[in-house]
């Protein structure tokens, strides 16, 4: 089945054009699936992961829609996290250009009044929840002629404790807006809000990457111990020097001390969270892309807007929440074609609450390869991997598996 062009889609000459210069030739398949929709007046709910294109699936067609001569702003994009906004923001700044409009960002850790002005010339604004509500709170903001409005990654925002401003937000705009909700999942709690905010005919879209994609991952969990663990984190980063390595760790303190230890030990790290100011995170994130460091060390929060191309390493020092945050975090490597590595650092303590992420995803060879027992369910076929082996071992066996 040959894939529709861009013009086939519905997108103008001028926009083709614009992303011609932008060296984007051919619609991802998420695109392909929702600008229709969205041209058409459409609400949508997407479900697609990071990476997957959603960006130009929503901000094309609405920069289509949008009147350049409309109050403004027109159009309203959510994002749950400064960088995420920012790189909405140069990601769509080339082809609004093409239709004369204007496009900026709003979030914390800067000051107002610059933000402010640019916000009141934005056609399209892409903002953070918080920063937005002190916009409108100080009255230097009105949503009042918002006719398009985006949540982008809306599945993290009851995560991080924004529902209730999101729903201030979305009150305050028009009442016929189209709405478009972009998430990883439309299962519960996201499900709840995608039909809170959307109308009873919107579109439905689900992409997940083809099982025969080229993309390769090699999980692998490391059994450490308290003393180990730094030693055994230093090995796995040593191991690809050169190339881009992203370390999870669970709280902002744990990132600074953690990334303060391996400076400490030659290493050149930076951290990114939510306390860092926001010069401080385009800095680390500048420098984490430009390969100027040997790992970059963040929270789960912060690496929301981390969409960096060529991870080659992702490694869990402290082991994710659960199987949705593991996929998040791995899913960061092996992109485009590439493959990647994945390792998770788990203690005896530690243990029974991977093994349940292993279960999830089907990862029992990877986590008995590195000696640690696990039970087969009844009922579920037995893996061909011995659950006897001893925890002690530091490292692991990794086999290679689809993402």
């Amino acid at each position: 089945m040959s894939v529709p062009t861009f013009a086939e889609l519905g997108v103008s000459t001028p926009l083709v054009r614009a992303l011609a210069k932008c060296d984007i030739h051919k619609p991802f398949a998420i695109q392909s699936l929702v600008i229709g929709d969205v041209l058409e007046g459409h609400d949508v709910l997407a479900k697609a992961p990071t990476g997957s294109g959603k960006t130009l699936a929503f901000a094309l067609p609405m920069i289509e829609r949008i009147d350049p001569n409309a109050p403004r702003p027109a159009a309203l994009v959510l994002a749950p996290t400064r960088e995420l906004a920012v790189q909405i923001v140069e990601q769509t700044k080339p082809l609004a250009q093409a239709r004369s409009l204007v496009v900026s960002a709003v979030y914390g850790g800067v000051g107002y009044d610059h933000q402010a002005r640019n916000a009141r010339r934005s056609d399209m604004l892409v903002a953070t929840p918080g920063r937005l509500l002190d916009l409108m709170g100080r009255g230097d903001l009105t949503l009042d002629h918002v006719r398009y409005l985006v949540l982008d990654e809306a599945d993290r925002m009851p995560d991080m404790g924004f529902r209730p401003d999101v729903d201030r937000i979305v009150k305050a705009t028009s009442q016929n807006r189209q709405t478009l909700f972009f998430s990883a999942t439309l299962d519960g709690e996201a499900g709840k809000i995608a039909r809170a905010y959307t109308g009873d005919d919107a579109r439905r879209h689900e992409h997940a990457p083809a099982v025969d994609a080229p993309a390769m991952v090699e999980h692998r969990f490391v059994g450490v111990s308290r003393e180990s663990k730094l030693d055994a984190l230093i090995d796995e980063i040593r191991a690809d020097q050169g190339e881009r390595t992203l370390v999870f760790v669970r709280t902002k303190r744990g990132a600074d001390r953690l990334a303060k230890r391996l400076s400490g030990r030659g290493l050149k790290v930076v951290a990114m969270h939510g306390n860092k100011s926001q010069n401080q995170r385009t800095r680390a994130l500048a420098q984490f892309e430009d390969n100027r460091v040997d790992a970059l060390v963040a929270t789960d929060v912060a690496a929301r807007g981390i969409d960096v191309r060529d991870i080659k390493r992702v490694i869990n020092f402290d082991p994710p929440a659960d199987h949705q945050a593991y996929v998040h975090r791995v899913g960061r490597t092996a992109r485009a074609g590439r493959s990647g590595v994945g390792v998770t650092f788990v203690s005896e303590l530690e243990s029974a609450d991977v093994e349940q992420i292993v279960r999830r995803l089907d990862l029992a060879k990877e986590f008995q390869a590195a000696g640690f027992p696990y039970a087969e369910r009844p009922g579920r076929p037995h893996s061909s991997g011995g659950a006897s082996r001893s925890r002690g071992r530091r490292r692991s066996r990794g086999s290679r598996t689809r993402r």
